[in-house]
């Protein structure tokens, strides 16, 4: 048997954790957890990290590794989720990773065009000027250094905007040069299997969902991070419309609101970018038995 990453993908709150805990217990393997906030300590609630019972029946990785000050982008886990993937791969034929952060798992699965090690004295003057002068010099410099991804970038995603100032200060050409989309071979085979619900099932989730982690401490695991809500891992449905609550620009209700109106909307966009790769096959997250039965006839 060739070794196979089995990848379990969709919208959030569609039920990813726990069908990739029975299908690793299927494989007797482990999980690659492929969620760019479930990465953070801080972050437990709002981005609904596995509990406790779970994450002890199946070994994870990349869950709740680093602070919410530490920085972290698509490209270091890239790195760091294909070598931990080898790694299991000389005791396991197969491995499993879900999540639904979709950079993430197209890094792993397609790969992203090598860039430079950015160095920690620039990281650090560019976070500098970051935190204490907010995102427009940063913008400034991308548009002098690389006008054509300036155009193209979403001037609001400080996380990218600062990594592309990042890359064309440290190779010292545009980013947008250094972009190939160069398919990258594994290796390893890869399976994507995409989860989802009918629109109003997976509506009906995502806010009980919400009013789960509200139950369960959401306000307070919010207002533990209010001090550092500029930080780019806090730029996360759940904790911006807290902390608007908390400045004063809202209120409790409409803060929730549009908690679960932009996690809908999230989940939207998240199912528009899956539907363009056409390796990906589609089930309901309860057709358990469906699914082990199409990746055992497929490995």
């Amino acid at each position: 048997m060739k070794k196979t990453l089995v990848v379990l993908l969709g919208p959030t709150g569609v039920g990813k954790t726990d069908l990739s805990i029975d299908i690793a217990k299927y494989f007797h393997t482990s999980i690659i957890s492929c969620d760019s906030r479930q990465v953070y300590k801080e972050m437990r609630i709002g981005t609904a990290v596995p509990t406790s019972e779970q994450l002890a029946a199946v070994h994870h990785y990349f869950i709740q590794t680093l602070s919410v000050h530490n920085y972290y982008n698509s490209w270091q886990f890239e790195v760091e989720a294909v070598a931990k993937i080898h790694d299991l791969f000389e005791t396991n034929d197969v491995v499993v990773m879900t999540g639904g952060s979709m950079l993430y798992i197209d890094a792993v699965c397609k790969g992203i065009d090598d860039i430079p090690t950015i160095s920690p004295e620039l990281r650090a003057e560019l976070m500098a000027i970051f935190e204490n002068e907010g995102l427009d010099p940063i913008r400034a410099m991308l548009k002098e250094l690389d006008p054509i991804f300036y155009e193209q970038v979403d001037l609001n995603n400080g996380k990218r905007v600062l990594h592309a100032v990042e890359v064309c200060r440290m190779a010292g050409v545009p980013y947008s040069s250094l972009r190939t989309n160069t398919f990258k071979d594994r290796g390893f085979n890869i399976i994507r299997i995409g989860l989802n619900r009918d629109r109003e099932e997976l509506y009906e989730r995502i806010d009980k969902r919400v009013d789960l982690m509200l139950a369960e401490g959401l306000e307070n695991e919010a207002r533990s991070v209010f001090p550092w809500r500029d930080l780019n891992a806090l730029n996360t449905v759940g904790y911006k419309e807290l902390f608007d609550y908390f400045c004063g620009q809202t209120d409790y209700d409409e803060a929730i609101r549009l908690v679960k109106r932009n996690s809908r909307r999230y989940a939207r966009k998240q199912l528009s970018w899956f539907r363009r790769d056409q390796d990906i096959r589609w089930f309901h997250p309860e057709e358990k038995e469906g699914i082990v039965n199409f990746l055992t006839e497929t490995l």
